[in-house]
């Protein structure tokens, strides 16, 4: 199997003779054509489904994760308790894109309170349009809260006197007139079937 997308790819195999065998072999078959495989980002994990009724413990590498389109792949359980693949924001691009809201906002202090939040609901937008799946609900949560609170720490430092902006009185801001994008599950597995 075969997930490619732009310059990434992941490969998987039902066999672990036939991984490392292409392991070998693709730096080769690359280096024909001029590119490279990035040595940090490409190596070998036992990825399986772990066994009925056995333990973490036991069996570390059926615990494995990856990496891949800014989403951390692991194992879990379905709704009927079978073993199932499922997607989380990785907790690098998680910070990253929290990192970015909060020195946009340090950067546009300045700017009236509606053009900040008409700013954030498209960063908040964006986020729920690329990282809004099923099963990614906790760390959308996650994110949504963040901005919360950053917009609420930057709007804070706007007067000289701090504590101007009191948690209730943004609190009513928010309900009242500028309230932000609540999280929300944009690509579902679930509509895609009826």
């Amino acid at each position: 199997m075969l997930i490619r997308y732009a310059d990434d790819f992941v490969i998987g195999f039902e066999r672990e003779d036939d991984a490392r065998k292409v392991h070998e072999v693709l730096p080769k078959r690359f280096g024909k054509y001029g590119l490279n495989l990035h040595p940090t980002k490409t190596r070998l994990i036992a990825f399986q489904a772990p066994r009925a009724g056995s333990q973490g413990a036991k069996r570390p590498e059926a615990n494995a994760s990856f990496d891949f389109l800014g989403f951390t792949h692991y194992w879990g359980k379905s709704r009927k308790g079978r073993p199932i693949i499922k997607r989380k924001t990785a907790s690098k691009k998680l910070s990253r894109s929290l990192k970015a809201v909060g020195e946009w906002m340090r950067k546009h202090l300045h700017l009236p309170m509606r053009e900040q939040w008409e700013k954030l609901q498209q960063k908040l937008q964006g986020h729920y349009g690329y990282y809004g799946i099923t099963g990614n609900a906790a760390c959308l949560e996650q994110f949504y809260d963040a901005v919360k609170r950053l917009w609420y720490k930057w709007l804070n430092r706007r007067s000289r006197r701090r504590g101007d902006m009191s948690w209730e009185r943004f609190g009513k801001l928010l309900r009242d007139h500028l309230p932000l994008m609540k999280p929300r599950v944009v690509h579902s597995i679930y509509r895609a079937k009826s």
